[in-house]
């Protein structure tokens, strides 16, 4: 991407550190499972659960993003997503229910007020949603962490802006 108007890595130790213990109690688990019945269902059930958290602990370390005068990039892991500033209808703090919120770290999608959501969220940062004009997929809206809220409200603001401005 160029031309990058704002860059953030934001990262949490809340998140790593919710992964990093349900993977080492996976592990636990699956190893006295191992150790005094033998490798059956259950055993392999618990080696999958650790399998799960330990890609979450590689994956889901640190949100990047990135944004320039047309596009909105998020990456998180090994997944990203594009948002061309052109298709953004409008973009606050991210109120919702406590539940949702803390709901749990990394990727998720829900229903919001009707609509359907996509969240990439850490769990100890403020959160914006950016509603789409057209829906991508079946995705209406987005959330996303960002230790700078207001700041990147701004920028993407101003860059809607200078959108509609030049287009008109």
């Amino acid at each position: 991407m160029k031309d990058i108007i704002y860059h953030e890595k934001v990262n949490s130790k809340k998140t790593a550190g919710l992964f990093l213990s349900l993977t080492i109690l996976f592990l636990i688990l699956f190893l006295w499972r191992v150790l005094a019945i033998g490798l059956d269902g259950l055993a392999i059930f618990l080696c999958v659960l650790f399998s799960i958290f330990l890609f979450y602990v590689i994956n889901y370390r640190r949100l990047e993003i990135y944004l320039n005068a047309q596009i909105l990039y998020l990456k998180f892991g090994l997944f990203h997503w594009r948002v061309p500033l052109e298709n953004i209808a409008k973009i606050s703090l991210d109120a919702i229910s406590p539940l949702k919120r803390w709901g749990g770290a990394g990727i998720h999608f829900m229903f919001v007020d009707g609509r359907y959501r996509a969240s990439f969220n850490l769990l100890e940062h403020p959160r914006v949603v950016i509603q789409f004009k057209k829906k991508i997929g079946p995705v209406r809206d987005l959330s996303f962490s960002t230790c700078s809220p207001d700041r990147l409200i701004d920028l993407i603001t101003g860059s809607i802006e200078s959108i509609h401005a030049s287009n008109s």
